[in-house]
């Protein structure tokens, strides 16, 4: 069966050129001269994925977005921007608000079809690949008889893919919802008044983040990295506050999840205030060391780890040398080996 392929445009050579491309190319291909008529066909058709312009009459391409958003039949829909700008802000709200990727015109006929390639692999190995943490929701949404809110949320979630270094939302934008590492890493990190990145937590594969900005405020609090390349599933918020006004069972699930990352910042911010350097970072080594699982080998960058124990790079590079010296640990690159843990446990300055 042919992928199907929605290109809303309101530009008619583009628009006629872009559908040639994609017929020659095996796709089966709709077309929409506006983002209503797009919506309209989109909501009738599924299609597999979905062009659309940004700068459009009546209903620009954020509101076609908006509108399938809402809609959990189109919401999983791999979603392209097409943009005449390339301005920062433009792909700055495409991405908050889940678009998956952009494409800048003019742009030639390998770098549509590699995207549209790319988006359709992507969707294939997500339809899949099913994480833990999905899975414990599934199996909590049979446990509670299916609750229909529940297992709206699960099936109609929505998985994007994200670069190394792509930020996937900034301190101060508004909350979409509590987010789960499908595949991959985060980091979390609030900037200080005077620009310093204090690195505040670092979530992997099944690990849930933004629980607190999505349930007690209205706009995020800090600022969520990738660390590699990442899958990411976001639960929206809207549907999640429903599901937790409804069932208070299922709420404090979250609240328990929300309590224990409260817990380690309280925790993280007593060694700041209260342990000298080689402590503040032997601490900080065996919390990044319990993120992987104790398995006493992990990678992380001196600037990462100095975000973590809130210190200067240089000051780190020197500590890390003296516990080398004294064999607490061995390191390669980005890569610490721990070696003996106890004496880092213990360590008393």
């Amino acid at each position: 069966m042919k992928n199907k392929i929605l290109i809303i445009e309101d530009n008619l050579d583009i628009r006629e050129g872009t559908a040639e491309i994609l017929e020659l190319a095996g796709y089966e291909v709709l077309t929409a001269p506006n983002g209503k008529n797009g919506v309209e066909i989109a909501q009738s058709y599924l299609p597999d994925l979905i062009i659309c312009d940004i700068m459009m009459p009546e209903l620009d391409g954020y509101g076609v977005l908006y509108l399938l958003n809402k809609n959990p039949e189109t919401a999983s829909i791999p979603f392209i921007f097409l943009t005449a700008k390339a301005e920062r802000v433009d792909l700055r709200k495409g991405m908050e608000m889940g678009a998956d990727d952009y494409l800048t015109k003019p742009f030639d006929d390998i770098e549509l079809l590699n995207a549209i390639e790319s988006r359709l692999k992507k969707r294939k190995q997500q339809k899949d690949f099913f994480s833990k943490g999905l899975q414990t929701l599934e199996d909590f949404a049979r446990k509670n008889n299916k609750q229909a809110e529940l297992t709206e949320l699960i099936t109609h979630k929505k998985i994007r893919n994200i670069k190394k270094g792509q930020v996937i939302y900034y301190d101060g934008d508004n909350s979409q919802g509590i987010y789960l590492v499908v595949n991959g890493s985060v980091k979390i990190v609030k900037l200080s008044k005077d620009g310093r990145e204090l690195l505040t937590a670092i979530h992997h594969t099944d690990e849930y983040f933004g629980i607190y900005d999505a349930l007690i405020g209205n706009s995020h609090s800090e600022t969520a990295e990738a660390l590699e390349n990442s899958s990411i599933c976001l639960l929206n918020r809207e549907q999640v506050n429903e599901i937790i006004n409804k069932h208070p069972a299922i709420a404090m699930q979250f609240i328990h999840l929300l309590a224990e990352t409260l817990k380690e910042k309280d925790e993280q911010l007593v060694q700041l205030a209260y342990h000298s350097v080689r402590k503040r970072l032997a601490e900080t080594l065996l919390r990044i060391n319990d993120i992987h699982q104790q398995s006493n080998i992990f990678k992380i960058s001196r600037d990462d780890l100095a975000g973590m124990a809130g210190m200067a790079t240089e000051t780190v590079s020197r500590t890390l040398s003296d516990f080398k010296e004294e064999k607490l640990i061995e390191k390669k690159g980005s890569e610490i080996h721990i070696l003996d843990i106890d004496k880092l446990r213990n360590l008393k300055n």
